[in-house]
């Protein structure tokens, strides 16, 4: 057992996905009817895969769901998803990326079961535009505001190996994306050191009375943990968590180098949290648990 802080705990048989299945990472899940379903970026394959599991633990054969189409000339490879489940069918927002030049953007993709996916556009629905966004737009989060009618998106940008901070916008449609005038809403803290290079990849989620935000914190280009903020309205006044970084690399272990993409989900009575650690070129899946749903924050 590697207790880490704010009462959180890795497991001990970690990972949980990886393995001859080569580098798994950078997540996003549902829970329905008891079984947890997650799409992940599968290097080897260039391509976002989904797998099944009713603990979280043991997990199905990936079945590739969205391949890249090389010949929009902006897709050679796909990663990062993020997937919403309405009554009218699942929501896909996921990052394609090219290189020489290198950049990557946002695309967007329905389905009817979460498995067949269509592509909404042959063009991204988001690209970097915006001085601080570089040559890279990835890593979106969407929520649906039943509310507001909107999809709610926050993403990652600035370089194409590992952006810089986060973005929002908002849309109504899922093509069309206003981008928030204050971006980024969330960036790096100089004087925390685990996260003062860089904050990226982060899950916003409904908490309390506001949103609590999960990211990546870059001690250097190299080296990251993961951290937990809240906000009342998910866009501005961040307050960190004060045990921050809630998760680390842990030296000679799988994920020695570094701890990416926090995707967290409440059962009832206990935090999950999957992540990606790796340690050489290697990326593998691993779960983090917290008792209670109290987080500290």
């Amino acid at each position: 057992m590697s207790v880490q802080h704010g009462g959180w705990t890795k497991f001990d048989h970690n990972p949980v996905l990886g393995g001859d299945y080569g580098t798994c990472f950078d997540l996003t899940m549902i829970r329905e009817e008891g079984v947890y379903r997650m799409w992940f970026s599968w290097r080897p394959k260039s391509s976002i895969a989904l797998v099944e599991s009713v603990d979280g633990v043991h997990w199905s054969e990936p079945v590739i769901v969205l391949e890249p189409n090389k010949a929009t000339g902006w897709e050679d490879d796909l990663n990062r998803p993020s997937v919403v489940k309405r009554e009218d069918g699942y929501h896909m927002w996921y990052t394609g990326q090219m290189w020489r030049p290198d950049r990557s953007c946002i695309g967007y993709a329905t389905s009817e079961d979460g498995i067949h996916w269509v592509r909404q556009s042959e063009r991204p629905v988001m690209e970097p535009q915006a001085a601080w966004e570089k040559v890279a737009v990835m890593c979106p989060h969407v929520e649906w505001d039943e509310l507001a009618g909107a999809f709610r998106m926050w993403y990652s940008a600035g370089d194409q190996y590992e952006p810089n901070a986060i973005g929002y916008a908002t849309s109504t449609d899922g093509h069309h994306w206003a981008k928030h005038e204050a971006n980024p809403v969330f960036d790096r803290l100089p004087e925390h050191a685990w996260e003062q290079h860089k904050v990226t990849a982060c899950q916003v989620i409904p908490y309390k009375d506001g949103y609590a935000m999960f990211y990546i914190g870059f001690r250097d280009e190299d080296y990251a943990s993961i951290g937990l903020a809240w906000s009342k309205d998910g866009i501005s006044d961040w307050k960190r968590h004060p045990l921050n970084p809630l998760l680390s690399p842990e030296h000679g272990k799988w994920d020695a180098e570094a701890n990416y993409k926090p995707f967290a989900i409440f059962d009832g009575e206990s935090w999950k949290l999957w992540y990606n650690g790796r340690s050489g070129h290697v990326e593998q899946i691993g779960m983090a648990v917290h008792e209670g749903y109290d987080l500290g924050i």
